[in-house]
């Protein structure tokens, strides 16, 4: 990551950095349930196409669903059944910070994701 403490060059590093560092950006906390299951003692984890989500601040709050989108150059989060309409009827999907989520469910179908859990778990 970034050594500096300064403001400016802090942003400066997040609004520059290539999509392989933005995906650590996008990282959801687990909930204590989940964590409890699979034995994971970390606090959050990059977040991926298939993981159940909930949200837990904004105008969504208490809502539910599985992700189904990623934006990594805005650092949004898609979920399913979370839309809008616009003007003109047709809905959206409405994009959700990170911060405002955590994890339910994850996604282990992904043999490296299994082994990145699996390594959290040796810890």
């Amino acid at each position: 990551m970034i050594a500096s403490s300064k403001p400016r060059k802090q942003r400066k590093f997040r609004y520059t950095a290539p999509l392989h560092v933005r995906q650590k950006f996008l990282n959801v906390h687990i909930s204590k349930e989940l964590a409890e299951k699979l034995g994971i003692k970390a606090r959050s984890i990059e977040v991926r196409r298939g993981d159940t989500v909930k949200v837990v601040s904004g105008g969504q709050k208490g809502k539910s669903g599985k992700v189904s989108k990623i934006n990594l150059r805005k650092g949004f989060v898609y979920i399913d059944g979370i839309v809008r309409k616009t003007s003109k009827g047709k809905e959206i999907m409405i994009p959700i910070r990170p911060s405002n989520l955590y994890i339910t469910e994850l996604d282990l179908s992904d043999k490296y994701r299994k082994a990145l859990v699996d390594k959290m778990v040796s810890k």
